[in-house]
């Protein structure tokens, strides 16, 4: 029976290597961990007999010799949502750009896989952390990791009393942007279909929330922005045009706004807050045999392709989800080259773009149709 300490079948042991090269273990073992004087040329040798010999480096035994794996841990809140998979992209080639790998993890939006994952990825010793929380209160294990001395970013949300870098976007200003922009279209009931806003008190939660809207959760940011809009303007409140998703779910959201254009006084237009609860949405209007956007408009979060492919092609306010990552992967990467500031929170713009999704309220003029930003 082979013993602990013997490597597999057919991996090549130090002894192998040095062989190979010609030179002492201890040369072939600074050549390979990257530590302690060796000339360049005996590098080169050590390292090309590695290759020919089929060597993998052991990345958790380097660590313990350089204090570093060239690895980044990143747990997204759902990889089966496209956004993340684009702040994904953004990491990736950010850091590898830098001689880094990714190590990449899916909390699933469970609490408590997300506390497991990063508890493991600490102990596979990654250099750094890159997490979108699935809450925004849970921080003793994101706390653990500063503790150890591990870098941290967040990112899409961020989380109260964790003293780390952010990179987000500013969730109530985009969706007040978006209800605004419906509001010069001439709509007055616009509808919402959210999933954290409560219907018996919703004006008293534009309150709460505006007191610290960085540590909101993405669905009641924006959902703020959507009263904060109204009563800006003037337009008075219906809370029974506030369509409840009771699962994330484009199922659940179909059922949400089939409920609000079954009713007699439905709304004229839907701000939906996020991209399965748009398609859900989208569904439930081509199902609902209303003239689409003559009798409903429908303004979505989050510019995927088939927004562009639909009839009517969506209008939506696009995140730059791409960007997110890339400037969180340049901020952890910022931290492991020693930087040392107050932790930051950067804000990333993101845009209204309208497409035939949105048009002007019935019995309306048509303004004149535009694009813009909302900062």
């Amino acid at each position: 029976m082979r013993s602990r300490s013997e490597p597999p079948p057919g991996r090549p042991t130090l002894g192998d290597i040095a062989a190979e090269a010609g030179v002492a273990r201890a040369t072939a073992a600074r050549a390979l961990g990257g530590y302690g004087p060796v000339k360049e040329s005996t590098r080169d040798r050590v390292w090309a007999a590695a290759r020919k010999l089929g060597y993998t480096p052991n990345l958790v035994a380097r660590s313990m010799v350089t204090g570093r794996t060239n690895t980044l841990g990143f747990v997204s809140a759902d990889l089966e949502n496209p956004f993340f998979a684009g702040t994904m992209r953004g990491i990736l080639d950010v850091a590898r750009a830098a001689g880094y790998e990714v190590v990449i993890a899916n909390s699933q939006e469970n609490p408590e896989l997300e506390r497991r994952t990063v508890r493991v990825l600490q102990e596979h010793r990654v250099d750094g952390l890159l997490v979108a929380p699935t809450q925004y209160q849970d921080n003793a294990h994101l706390n653990a990791v500063l503790a150890e001395g591990t870098p941290l970013v967040l990112l899409d949300r961020s989380v109260r009393g964790v003293p780390a870098d952010a990179v987000l976007v500013d969730n109530v200003r985009a969706a007040r942007a978006g209800v605004e922009r419906l509001i010069e279209l001439g709509h007055r009931r616009i509808g919402l279909v959210t999933s954290e806003l409560p219907r018996e008190r919703p004006v008293a939660r534009v309150e709460e929330v505006a007191l610290d809207p960085t540590h909101a959760s993405t669905s009641a940011a924006r959902s703020v922005g959507y009263l904060a809009a109204l009563r800006n303007a003037g337009v008075p409140v219906d809370p029974s045009l506030i369509g409840i998703a009771a699962a994330y779910t484009r199922e659940d959201a179909r059922a949400a706004v089939a409920e609000l254009l079954a009713r007699p006084d439905r709304p004229t237009a839907l701000l939906t807050v996020d991209n399965i609860f748009s398609l859900g949405a989208f569904e439930a209007i081509q199902a609902s045999g209303l003239d689409f956007p003559g009798q409903i408009s429908l303004l979505g979060f989050d510019d995927l392709e088939w927004t562009t492919i639909v009839r009517p092609r969506l209008s939506v306010i696009a995140q730059p989800a791409y960007d997110i990552g890339a400037a969180a992967a340049r901020r952890l990467l910022a931290r492991l080259s020693g930087e040392e500031t107050a932790p930051q929170v950067l804000f990333l713009e993101t845009t209204l773009i309208e497409r035939g999704s949105t048009a002007p309220a019935p019995a309306s003029p048509p303004p004149a149709r535009r694009r813009k930003t909302a900062r």
